[in-house]
């Protein structure tokens, strides 16, 4: 993918997120709204309470995966509030180590790689992101582990990558996303842990 059409990919990730958030928003304030004047109760509410957050929170995490990142700093409190929102009521435990604000290119890149774990622990796991001397791992953790070798090959070799569909797009942008920072991506695996480096 040419740096311009991974730079256009970006803007209009940026700009469905974007236009996305104000709607949820504004539904999630009807719903205060409601409750406040005794309108509505009850599982039904809490259904659609609990599918707004959720929605929010992933539209929250897109953002900063797949859209433009900038050069702008990104403090561990907001980063990690977004990772407790899209983690509530899931299979997946997002933790993250860096205690100091990081560029937003490299939360970007730690975004696409936690993705990737997802995909290799369908039936959920722990998923922790560190840093040291600038040298990134992003380390999923998982009783069962499925990893497709011929999907992860490509984030060490992207001639070695194969057919990626909408649900695997991570895979696909890691890479280049790394390229385009300066990083090269490895990655490695046991029967109980998958291990992105960056």
């Amino acid at each position: 993918m040419g740096q311009t059409n991974l730079n256009l990919a970006a803007l209009i990730g940026s700009r469905i997120c974007h236009d996305l958030i104000s709607p949820i928003g504004a539904i999630s304030n009807g719903l205060e709204l409601l409750e406040m004047a005794g309108g509505m109760q009850g599982p039904e509410k809490d259904l659609i309470t609990d599918s707004v957050g959720n929605a929010k929170a992933r539209i929250q995490f897109f953002r900063i995966a797949f859209g433009a990142s900038g050069e702008q700093m990104m403090g561990r409190p907001e980063i990690v509030t977004v990772l407790e929102d899209v983690s509530r009521g899931g299979r997946h435990a997002f933790r993250w180590a860096p205690l100091e604000p990081q560029p937003r290119g490299m939360v970007r890149l730690a975004f696409l790689a936690l993705q990737c774990c997802e995909t290799a622990m369908p039936y959920g796991g722990a998923v922790r992101v560190v840093v040291e001397d600038d040298a990134w791992t992003v380390i999923g953790e998982a009783d069962k582990l499925s990893v497709e070798e011929s999907l992860w090959a490509g984030l060490s070799d992207m001639d070695k990558m194969a057919e990626i569909t909408p649900a695997l797009v991570q895979f696909a942008l890691l890479p280049t996303v790394a390229s385009d920072l300066g990083r090269r991506v490895k990655y490695s695996h046991s029967d109980r842990q998958v291990m992105i480096r960056f």
